[in-house]
């Protein structure tokens, strides 16, 4: 049975390597994080190749292949304009339509492999098995192993191309691959230069205008929410590593580093884990450590503290400030000898603290209302 797997895996891995889904995941790296973009990839690929194995050739026989690939096609191309439209100056409490990075990535997934040689490759393999949960499983995992090296790829590119760049990469990505899908499905009669052309000026007319938009962003010091906030929390944890070294006591006082044991020696470990992308394992383990008998500087503690609870204040995706709680939780365990469960907002959470300690919550306000933390300065 598991060679069934084994065999749905490497088929789905090797049809799949340089294919456009791959290149779909290198694109959606350079703009959404990577936990979400592989959440997309499962869930995109499970709901297609689940309806191959569910009901097989069926599907091609209730909706015309030419009619599945067509509409994929026009959903590349709004793919490529979604990509260049401007980020929208709205304030912050107004709502906003949004698909989500993760629904996103799995509505193109899902669209992308309607009719593709990986889901017919899925319907054949599921045609003639005893288990086709089991052929399920090795194509979903086929399909996120090579989505995952497309990511690689599109993170390293991230790093080393601007904004403007990296959405122009995108759209150009999905439009190639719309116009394509378009041009191999519209019926030949409708291809005509009286229909095709207009159809390309209009479009071109509104690519340009999307891009000088983008350029006039640009030009503005405009950046899109996420690029904001991954350069935000970036430039917070490198603050944070140093302002950790100066906390830290070096081996004169403690004869040999501690680490987990230690709520600086773990906030610095929590600090790298950061910058390398991944969430911290777990909670953390100083709370219960003697921080009271070692002489940390309250001043450079409470610096950390009140830098964070900034961050902790101005960005609002939760999701991407696990380990930035963290490092509250250890410089709490120093300061009160116990973290604050939670922090909705910057008053609830001095009420927090006021009910264990009045002169620490009092200190923490003045310093988070009266100065800008280091930390504003180097982002501005």
């Amino acid at each position: 049975m598991i060679q069934e797997l084994v065999k749905a895996f490497f088929l789905i891995f090797i049809a799949e390597m340089g294919d456009k889904t791959q290149i779909l995941a290198m694109a959606f790296a350079t703009q959404f994080p990577v936990g979400k973009v592989i959440l997309g990839i499962g869930l995109g690929v499970v709901l297609n190749h689940g309806l191959a194995v569910a009901l097989g050739s069926y599907l091609s026989r209730v909706v015309p292949l030419n009619t599945v690939q067509l509409i994929a096609g026009a959903a590349f191309v709004g793919f490529a304009l979604w990509t260049l439209k401007p980020e929208e100056a709205e304030g912050k409490n107004e709502p906003r339509m949004q698909l989500g990075p993760a629904t996103t990535v799995a509505l193109a997934f899902f669209l992308g492999e309607l009719g593709d040689k990986t889901q017919l490759t899925a319907i054949t393999l599921a045609a003639d098995v005893r288990n086709p949960l089991l052929v399920l499983a090795g194509t979903v995992a086929g399909m996120i192993a090579t989505g995952a090296l497309g990511i690689i790829v599109g993170k390293k590119l991230g790093d080393r191309i601007p904004e403007l760049g990296l959405k122009l990469l995108a759209a150009t990505i999905f439009m190639f691959f719309g116009l394509q899908k378009l041009a191999q499905t519209i019926p030949a009669q409708y291809l005509r230069g009286y229909t095709v052309l207009p159809f390309l000026g209009l479009l071109t007319l509104v690519v340009l205008w999307l891009v000088h938009s983008l350029l006039r962003q640009r030009r503005a010091g405009i950046q899109s929410e996420f690029i904001t906030t991954a350069r935000l929390l970036r430039d917070y944890y490198l603050h944070m590593k140093k302002d950790l070294d100066r906390i830290c006591l070096g081996l004169e006082n403690c004869c040999v580093c501690q680490g987990k044991q230690c709520a600086i020696g773990e906030s610095k470990e929590i600090v790298q884990a950061a910058l390398a992308g991944q969430a911290w394992p777990g909670g953390t383990q100083a709370s219960a450590a003697n921080h009271g008998k070692k002489p940390f500087s309250e001043e450079k503690v409470l610096d950390c503290l009140v830098d964070t609870l900034w961050l902790l204040s101005t960005v609002k995706d939760e999701e991407r400030l696990t380990n930035a709680h963290l490092i509250r939780n250890e410089m709490e365990a120093i300061l009160l000898g116990q973290p604050v469960n939670q922090f909705e907002d910057i008053a609830s959470y001095l009420k927090q603290v006021r009910a264990l300690d009045t002169g620490l919550a009092a200190k923490i306000d003045v310093m988070f209302h009266k100065r800008k933390p280091a930390l504003v300065v180097q982002a501005i």
